[in-house]
């Protein structure tokens, strides 16, 4: 005889209410042990499917209703799919996050998953996630960002990776120490060198605005390239360094970004002042003075042959005009 306390999906009870809840939340998807922690026996599961009241997407997951599943669907399908502690990751996660236009598509799914589901998804076996290397988005179980970075950084190009990165900072996702915390202890992830490199610029520079300056002036001067004027006035615009005879200057920032939007506006202005008074202006960070300095000299040396002040001779030494 059936458990009375067990309700019939033949009938209208607490238990019918509160999976449509749940299936409202996730995208028209649970799973069988989310419908026995709602009361379901296994024969009123399996008089539910025999009904067409839920449909069989895997072996522990149903579809409630019908099978049109959304992409948000899809992906939980995916993750319930693999098991309890299964997170959406990679390329499937970089799209719930918002971080790329990429399709989600094939699903891509992370964790201790200890069989193949029928659904078509690409597993990534790992025996245990932290709980810092998991999120939540929009009820859909999900890689974190620095553990969606550390991962990507093992497939993509470096440029791609790059762009990945800034556009989790665009998003506001982005955390440093967070990124350096998994870092630490993720040595031996395929990704590891290739995050740590494109993190570099994020980095605190260990330049002051006037050993930022000292260090640009040597730089130059070691290059033989002519040499600056440090703080000098012009057109009523304070330049760190300029070289007025080329009208040419190089703005020397502490930090890659700015602290306000009005401060990004006030730059912008200011640039197109010098620009119009004839003065052609480029920008070096400190961060990257500091990891590529030969680089920015390089560069620099390029802008002035540009004005006329120097010759860049094909074997890359610099020499005077």
């Amino acid at each position: 005889m059936r458990d009375k306390a067990q309700p019939h999906p033949g009938r209208r009870g607490v238990g019918h209410h509160l999976l449509a809840g749940l299936a409202d939340r996730q995208h028209g998807v649970v799973s069988v042990g989310q419908l026995q922690t709602l009361g379901y026996s296994r024969s009123a599961i399996g008089w539910a499917a025999a009904t067409g009241r839920i449909h069989l997407l895997d072996r522990s997951v149903y579809a409630v209703g019908h099978t049109n599943l959304s992409l948000h669907g899809q992906c939980i399908a995916a993750v319930l799919a693999c098991g309890p502690d299964a997170v959406l990751s990679h390329y499937s996660a970089a799209w719930l996050w918002g971080l790329a236009r990429w399709s989600p598509k094939p699903l891509h799914v992370t964790g201790p998953v200890a069989r193949r589901p029928r659904l078509p998804v690409h597993i990534h076996r790992a025996r245990r996630l932290e709980d810092a290397d998991r999120a939540l988005i929009e009820e859909i179980p999900v890689t974190a960002v620095p553990r969606l970075l550390l991962d990507l950084a093992a497939c993509l190009k470096p440029k791609s990776l790059d762009r990945l990165v800034e556009r989790s900072e665009e998003k506001g996702l982005f955390d440093l120490r967070q990124v350096e915390n998994l870092l630490a202890r993720a040595v031996g992830h395929h990704g590891h060198k290739r995050l740590r490199r494109a993190i570099a610029l994020y980095q605190p520079t260990s330049f002051t605005r006037s050993g930022l300056e000292k260090r640009f002036l040597e730089l130059c001067l070691e290059a033989g390239l002519p040499q600056p004027r440090m703080n000098y006035v012009e057109e009523g615009f304070e330049l760190d360094a300029y070289w007025p005879e080329f009208r040419f200057a190089v703005e020397l920032d502490v930090f890659e970004t700015h602290g306000t939007r009005a401060a990004f506006e006030r730059d912008r202005k200011r640039q197109e002042d010098l620009l119009l008074a004839g003065i052609q202006t480029t920008r070096v960070t400190g961060p990257r003075l500091e990891q590529e300095p030969s680089e920015v000299i390089k560069r620099v040396a390029r802008l002035l042959e540009r004005r006329g002040a120097i010759r860049v001779p094909s074997d890359g030494g610099f020499g005077s005009s």
